[in-house]
């Protein structure tokens, strides 16, 4: 487990769902393309976590910040430090707002993401994928860099 930024840690903790037991039928997952789970969260309504990780040129930590939303995986909002290439807010796609420490976030995107899942190819260890719920952060790159993984909600039980 890896220590939380503060901008990270807000981000997640802005929910006011607790963690679920593992009980929970729906669960947040990341499967390896050898189909190893690497991430298995269970997941209440309302619960966020978010995708972090470090621009490939300027090193800057992003956040895409998601939240489980009427049986949805909803893409909410994400962090951006820096104006960095291949960053930016678009026009018609959420509102950008400043952080007040230099960079901005892009708040109430609300897009679902189609189909519950999303393929990621891993990057380096120097881009640092990786997931971060409540307090825990676990780093993608870290076990898969280079291979793709497919982030999923499901609803299998434990």
């Amino acid at each position: 487990m890896m220590s939380v930024t503060g901008t990270a840690k807000s981000a997640v903790d802005s929910s006011s769902a607790q963690p679920a037991d593992t009980s929970t039928s729906t669960r947040l997952e990341v499967i390896s393309a050898k189909g190893v789970a690497l991430v298995d969260i269970p997941l209440r309504p309302g619960e966020r976590w978010c995708l972090a990780w470090n621009h490939s040129v300027t090193g800057i930590q992003v956040l895409d910040c998601y939240r489980f939303h009427e049986g949805r995986m909803m893409l909410e909002r994400s962090h951006q430090p820096d104006f960095a290439a291949g960053l930016g807010h678009i026009p018609g796609r959420g509102v950008q707002v400043s952080d007040g420490e230099g960079g901005y976030w892009i708040e109430d995107i609300d897009e679902p993401v189609p189909g519950n899942r999303y393929l990621l190819r891993v990057g380096s260890k120097d881009v640092n994928h990786r997931i971060v719920w409540h307090d825990k952060v676990t780093s993608l790159s870290a076990s898969v860099a280079g291979e793709r993984v497919t982030i999923q909600l499901s609803s299998n039980s434990k």
